[in-house]
């Protein structure tokens, strides 16, 4: 593959920044073949991988490529899943199928990432009808979710990964059922909460950008909202998304928060420098890019550090006190 098309198949965009990116991933190999090391140590000691202190912190410093699959599928509970209902994926795809629901898949397809080499009619094999089983097969599953857009996304990222339908359907059972409440129902109900309890974080956390958020009257479901349905997908570069899944995964929904208010917290000043609504969109569309989000493992240092504690405690209150308010 030549260097305009990345390790998973994604055309580099014609402003790509080859030289910062050419300093940072020379830096990264290295970490990465350390990391493989220890990961290699880990998985001959014990072929399962039992949630523990150390594991959490080998997944937050990166699950190298090739343990990916397995390491997601076990620690999300997919496996377990997986193992519980053999053959279930394969009636799902061989059942009757509800013409809407293919439909609204079927109008998807060609937009999921036009921008990657694998998902084109023209490539062998094609992840078109990989996609297109896992989406339809899940709406069978999961009659009250079907199909919402941004599931496409995350379903073309799981299958880039596994390489596998039924363990990227499982994966995605594992995020909608159960990582992710409540965000792909038809009101996605969760969704709007998660985005009113980042508001609440920010003014705990960083003040000065919500007293701004509210003088100019900038909800922020206008300027997040994509960053919660794609799980960062096409927002910040593809190696960084892979490590905040990483994390996802085993520890859950508050990484997104973490994320999200490392973003914010990082580039405070350029925020707080917007007069109007139309300039906060710039901002928070400037703040997903360059260096520091490119060089995913000082960023993913940073997401553990910068936002301070965050217990699933607060965000679990936050949830109810924000739902109530939207019910």
């Amino acid at each position: 593959m030549s260097s305009r098309i990345d390790a998973y198949g994604f055309e580099r965009p014609k402003d790509f920044d080859y030289t910062s990116y050419e300093e940072f991933y020379s830096r990264y190999l290295a970490v990465l073949v350390r990391r493989a090391m220890k990961w290699s140590k880990l998985l001959q000691r014990n072929n399962g991988v039992e949630k523990s202190l150390k594991v959490k912190r080998y997944i937050r410093k990166g699950i190298p490529n090739e343990h990916r699959a397995l390491i997601w599928m076990i620690v999300s509970g997919a496996q377990a899943e997986m193992d519980l209902n053999p053959g279930y994926y394969h009636k799902l795809l061989e059942g009757e199928k509800n013409d809407r629901l293919v439909d609204a898949v079927l109008t998807d397809m060609n937009r999921t990432f036009p921008d990657n080499v694998q998902f084109r009619r023209t490539s062998n094999p094609c992840l078109q009808q990989a996609l297109y089983n896992v989406l339809v097969a899940y709406g069978h599953h999961n009659k009250n979710v079907g199909y919402c857009q941004g599931m496409n996304f995350i379903t073309g990222y799981l299958i880039l990964i596994t390489r596998d339908e039924e363990k990227s359907f499982w994966l995605l059972d594992a995020l909608i059922n159960r990582i992710l409440p409540d965000y792909y129902s038809p009101e996605m109900m969760g969704l709007k909460t998660d985005q009113e309890v980042l508001g609440e974080l920010v003014r705990m956390k960083i003040p000065a950008v919500a007293d701004l958020m509210d003088k100019l009257g900038v909800m922020w479901t206008l300027v997040v909202s994509r960053w919660f349905i794609c799980l960062f997908i096409d927002i910040l570069p593809v190696e960084t998304v892979l490590r905040i899944w990483d994390c996802l995964f085993y520890e859950g929904s508050k990484i997104l928060f973490r994320v999200a208010l490392t973003l914010i917290k990082q580039q405070q000043a350029r925020i707080l420098e917007a007069k109007n609504f139309p300039d906060v969109c710039d901002k928070f569309k400037e703040i997903i890019k360059g260096p520091f989000v490119m060089e995913c493992h000082t960023f993913m240092q940073k997401i553990f550090g910068e936002p301070g504690s965050l217990s699933m405690k607060t965000i679990n209150k936050l949830r109810e006190t924000c739902s109530a308010r939207l019910a």
